[in-house]
């Protein structure tokens, strides 16, 4: 079965109403052999702030050592992100598999009269995959209530209550007390249950936990101790335990991210991804479950929640990034795309938005039919103009009724668009600098302007398996190209790219089908000549409105033919990487690294081994002062520091890296050692986490100097973890575009981002050879790549053991180069720099190196 197929199959099931209850999605485990008895499971409830909760505590998790699933929903882009895995999405082969072995059953249900939901067969998907994965715990988030809900087929460890509020009244109840009733039965007895609810719903969760034997732990605001002494019972006063953390919000510190302080069983302040004061709480509920979590499950020696440490939950928290929620594109104008779609959402919206300065507001608005738009709209901050949308769904309501909204709830001027990604960039256009533009009012809104903002148009080899073998004559340009869209988008683009000359090859769902399910994408391949390109490009800027010019406007930027914007001419800098392959020798300080550990650690080695590669023609020298080889220990900051810092400080001397030919880069993880190298000298940073840590990305910012971004799921490398890819370079590309878009919003400049796909992190053999042999496709982030793939255990399924990789690194250097390489980073500098030279004058390029020396 075709990902496509299994994906339209589960869409479908979404004709079938909800029924309260577990035992349909428990009769599906049942069939599938159990697999929620593998895996020990937190659930989030809440009416607000759940998916947030989750994806903190997922990340706390993850900084504490553990291997962990996530489930949220709904989707942004693409089904498969409802389901990870230590922040993978699951693959859409695993998808077709679950589908091929669960449909016939599935279908046997409904012809008997009982069919499973979207949400429920989704939900088993999750709990199968995180079984398949052998997760160490998974996180599920629940749905609309809490008893019911297909998540609590499983027995949690540990659950949270995030808040309550009247929320789906026709079916969680009418009051307050009966939403956090049906809420709090996610509670099971010995698993500890965390809760931020106040009042009412606090007695009412407090009551249900106790009568299921789950003891409580509650999240309060700080100075709200007085809610712990007191409350009145059937019997009288009862005593209630103080809260055993309190939340301070100390406010936004970056355009992205803020900062909250934990009181009580957590101590400290911490910095977060998410702005607004309701994050501060939701930050508290996350920590402390992480603690009951990592108790439950036995992190540490002990088994103890004090096992938990203070990095893992301040780690953890801080790149616990939630796109679309609250998330800043922009700062000029401050551009904040938000899913708010309720009166008191977008109250929430409003307070947090207030903690910004700007002009005016210009309001993008896309909705759903059923929403209360003019209450909405009128819980928004004043705004100056606005332009309604329509995301690509049935659901989706008229813009021109959201227009008559917007001017009941006082927006004065207000325009009738369609396209989503066209109506942001009309917002934009209009807004001054120091102005802010808001997309609001749904998530369907929010991913099909992420999906415009994130498309990638990617550079494929000719011939690449999708589209028929093209017609070769003399003298043509025949170029491929990759992308994803709406399957109605692809199915236009193709037919007129057909028109013209050129061919398309389409794959996956919606092709033909018009509207795509909740944001789906489909892959579509191009292949044409130049001139048919320029032809098509002239027939999608005819087309009225429907994001067409858009997507003319990136083809053309891939082939170089923008006549709209002006093509992009990269940096003014001159850097070694800007004239053709650059050679990056190692220098590792440490006594532990895979293959020169030791051998540079005195000063005086450190230089020598400098000028040896400057003799060779090295063209950047990248010291690394902490091993990331699998099962490395991790170096404490001051320690990274003394290795690092006084070897930049040395080999400044060398003159060539003096007078500015030889550059240095400084290979950390960390910002503070990344700080203290560029302080004593060096050039570059070059980080293998891909610029994770917020700290980093600001003082990249800040030095406005090259970065590397690389990809990598662990560093220093975990060989137990094996992530799964559909295809490796299109996942690293998708995952390396999420990086620079955190990095564009920084205020990072493009021109000086380098991207580097990870070669044996988190990669196969076999998954490090693909990267390699299709390093060209990198091209569409239009940054400049490096490929690191010097001595790597890749060499072994070749048949070379580590003391025999230098011939093979040669001939990938080689490879690399040819395949487009803009850098290669590699211990042996003389012998590489040759190869490099080589690639180059097959391709009638001058070497850009130092020069070789005599022989």
């Amino acid at each position: 079965m075709h990902y496509h197929e299994a994906a339209a199959f589960l869409f479908d099931l979404r004709r079938f109403s909800v029924k309260p209850g577990t035992e349909r999605v428990a009769a599906l485990l049942d069939r599938l052999g159990n697999p929620e008895d593998d895996v020990p499971f937190v659930q989030v409830a809440g009416s607000n702030g759940k998916g947030s909760t989750a994806r903190m505590t997922e990340s706390i998790l993850r900084e504490a050592g553990l291997s962990v699933g996530l489930y949220t929903s709904p989707h942004l882009s693409a089904l498969a992100e409802r389901v990870r895995v230590d922040g993978r999405q699951m693959t859409e082969t695993a998808i077709a598999d679950f589908v091929e072995e669960a449909k016939p059953w599935l279908v046997e249900r409904a012809a008997a009269g009982e069919p499973l939901t979207f949400f429920e067969v989704v939900t088993a998907m999750a709990i199968r995959d995180f079984a398949r994965r052998e997760v160490d715990v998974a996180v599920l988030e629940v749905g609309l209530g809490g008893e019911y809900d297909a998540t609590s087929a499983v027995d949690p460890v540990a659950a949270a209550v995030t808040n309550v509020s009247l929320e789906h009244t026709a079916v969680l109840g009418d009051t307050i007390a009966e939403i956090a009733r049906t809420k709090a039965r996610i509670a099971t007895a010995g698993a500890p249950l965390v809760t931020a609810c106040e009042g009412e719903a606090l007695d009412v969760v407090r009551e249900v936990a106790a009568d299921a034997g789950a003891p409580v732990a509650t999240v309060a605001r700080a100075g709200a101790g007085d809610r712990g002494r007191e409350r009145e019972g059937d019997a009288g006063p009862t005593s209630v335990d103080e809260p055993t953390l309190f939340v301070a919000y100390g406010g936004r510190v970056s355009p992205t991210d803020a900062e909250v302080s934990l009181s009580g069983e957590i101590e400290g302040t911490y910095r977060i991804p998410l702005v607004g004061d309701h994050q501060a709480t939701n930050a508290g509920v996350a920590a402390a479950l992480a603690r009951r979590t990592a108790a439950a499950v036995g992190v540490g020696s002990d088994g103890d929640a004090e096992s938990l440490s203070t990095a893992a939950v301040r780690d953890g928290l801080a790149r616990a990034t939630w796109p679309g929620r609250f998330e800043v594109i922009d700062t000029a104008p401050l551009t904040v795309l938000d899913g708010a779609h309720n009166p008191a959402a977008c109250e929430t919206l409003a307070g947090t938005l207030a903690e910004y300065e700007y002009d005016d507001l210009h309001l993008v608005y896309g909705a759903m039919h059923d929403k209360d738009h003019a209450a909405a709209a009128a819980a928004l901050p004043e705004a100056a103009s606005a332009i309604t949308c329509r995301p690509p769904l049935d659901r989706a309501e008229d813009p021109e009724v959201l227009a008559a909204a917007l001017r009941t709830a006082g927006v004065d001027s207000v325009t009738v668009g369609d396209d989503v990604a066209a109506a942001l960039d009309a917002a934009v256009d209009r807004a001054a600098p120091d102005d802010c533009v808001l997309l609001v009012g749904s998530l369907f809104a929010v991913a099909e302007a992420r999906a415009a903002r994130l498309r990638t148009v990617t550079p494929k080899s000719t011939g690449c398996g999708n589209l028929p073998e093209p017609v070769r004559r003399d003298g043509l340009d025949h170029r491929d190209l990759g992308l994803r869209l709406r399957g109605d988008r692809a199915e236009r683009i193709a037919a007129e790219l057909r028109a013209v000359g050129g061919d398309a090859a389409i794959g996956g769902l919606g092709a033909g089908e018009g509207r795509v399910p909740d944001g789906e994408r489909v892959p579509i391949t191009l292949g044409g000549t130049v001139a048919e390109y320029r032809e098509l490009l002239d027939r999608l800027r005819a087309i009225d409105g429907d994001g067409f010019v858009g997507i003319a406007d990136d083809v053309a930027r891939r082939l170089g033919l923008d006549e709209t914007r002006g093509a992009s001419e990269g940096s003014d800098d001159d850097y070694p990487w800007t004239g053709g392959t650059a050679v990056m020798g190692v220098l590792n300080v440490t006594p532990d690294s895979f293959h020169d550990g030791g051998r540079h650690a005195a000063l005086e080695d450190a230089v020598a081994g400098v000028e040896r590669m400057v003799d060779a023609g090295v063209d950047i020298v990248d010291v690394g002062g902490e091993s990331t080889r699998p099962g490395a220990e991790t170096v404490p900051v001051d320690e990274e520091i003394g290795r690092v810092v006084p070897t930049v400080e040395a080999i400044r001397s060398v003159p060539a890296v003096a007078d500015g030919d030889v550059l240095i880069s400084i290979d950390t993880r960390k910002a503070a050692v990344a700080e203290a190298a560029l302080d004593a000298g060096a050039d570059v940073i070059n980080d293998v986490t891909g610029l994770e840590a917020p700290e980093m990305r600001e003082v990249v910012a800040d030095a406005d100097c090259p970065v590397v971004v690389m990809h990598s799921l662990d560093a220093p490398v975990d060989p137990t973890n094996e992530p799964e890819y559909d295809d490796v370079v299109d996942d690293v590309i998708r995952d390396l575009r999420e990086r620079l878009a955190l990095a564009d919003t920084a205020g990072i400049d493009r021109d000086k981002v380098i991207v580097d796909p990870g070669l044996g992190f988190g990669k196969s053999a076999a998954e490090g050879f693909e990267l390699l042999d299709r390093a060209g496709e990198f091209a569409a982030l239009d940054c400049p790549v490096l490929i690191g793939h010097s001595h790597k255990s890749m060499f072994g399924a070749v048949g070379r053991g580590p003391d025999d990789r230098e011939h093979a690194t040669v001939a990938a250097t080689a490879l690399a180069a040819d395949r487009g390489a803009d850098i290669v980073r590699v211990h042996d500098v003389p012998e590489n720099r040759a190869a490099v030279d080589v690639a180059a004058a097959v391709g009638g390029e001058t070497a850009t190196g130092a020069g070789t020396p005599d022989e």
